[in-house]
């Protein structure tokens, strides 16, 4: 027992040390992976305890301005973060069909492992969402899907970036700012009030271009099983599971509604 404890602390200890990107060490929240696992199970103990607690017995509150304005940041950053994976990565330098990670301080590279941040930080920010739903007392929008969606995300990202902030894996992190784009778009026409709903006949459309993204994620990263790419295979593994897991929810969504 002894032993099997010893081999997995040695384990754990080569992995944050030997096998991690060396240019996140001291960026924010990359030092540890338990800051990242508290901050996700205070979200899940707050949207699905402690906030409805909290708003029993208390009015909705109005935040249709706060809304706006937090849509408009998200649609803003989805942009930004699209526009830095094109221009530095996905338009003239990446491969769709194997991109390693280039681990050096080169230019280009040193703003796509930022931008790998920045998409994991933006994770975080994400849980307004479901805080939102819980200070307006809109329980029934705080389903199973959304807090899985929200809670795994920004644990899926840190080891992304940890150990490979670049490459192939972007390419899941762009097309998913992209839908962001969309999504967030709709969310701020919805929160503007009645005489904007006319615009908003693509809602139905939304579920569907979520699932594509993930059928398009799974087969980017599955294809590196069948070529010889110095990517972390690991990783596609784990974003091949990701993209069929949530492919799965959102697919069992759609049929509901």
């Amino acid at each position: 027992m002894f032993a099997a404890v010893k081999d997995f602390i040695d384990g754990y200890n080569d992995l944050m040390i030997n096998r991690r990107d060396p240019r996140v060490d001291g960026w924010f929240l990359m030092s540890s992976f338990f800051p990242t696992m508290i901050i996700c199970s205070c979200y899940i103990y707050f949207v699905k305890s402690l906030g409805p607690r909290l708003m029993r017995d208390r009015k909705p509150f109005e935040l249709r301005s706060a809304i706006i304005i937090y849509n408009v940041i998200q649609v803003l950053a989805s942009i930004y973060l699209v526009y830095k994976g094109l221009v530095h990565a996905w338009l003239f330098r990446y491969s769709l069909r194997c991109q390693p990670v280039d681990y050096s301080d080169d230019p280009d590279e040193l703003i796509v492992a930022q931008m790998c941040w920045w998409y994991y930080f933006c994770k975080f920010t994400e849980f307004l969402d479901t805080v939102f739903f819980v200070l307006r007392k809109k329980f029934d929008q705080i389903t199973n899907l959304h807090v899985i969606h929200h809670s795994i995300m920004p644990a899926a990202c840190w080891w992304g970036v940890k150990f490979a902030a670049g490459g192939h894996g972007t390419f899941f992190g762009m097309l998913n700012s992209f839908v962001h784009i969309i999504m967030y778009t709709y969310y701020l026409f919805s929160s503007m009030g009645p005489k904007y709903q006319k615009y908003l006949w693509w809602k139905k459309h939304l579920t569907s271009m979520q699932m594509i993204q993930f059928v398009a994620v799974f087969i980017h990263s599955a294809q590196l099983f069948f070529v010889d790419c110095n990517y972390p295979k690991i990783l596609a593994y784990a974003m091949c599971f990701n993209a069929l897991m949530f492919l799965s929810l959102f697919s069992n969504f759609y049929i509901q509604v």
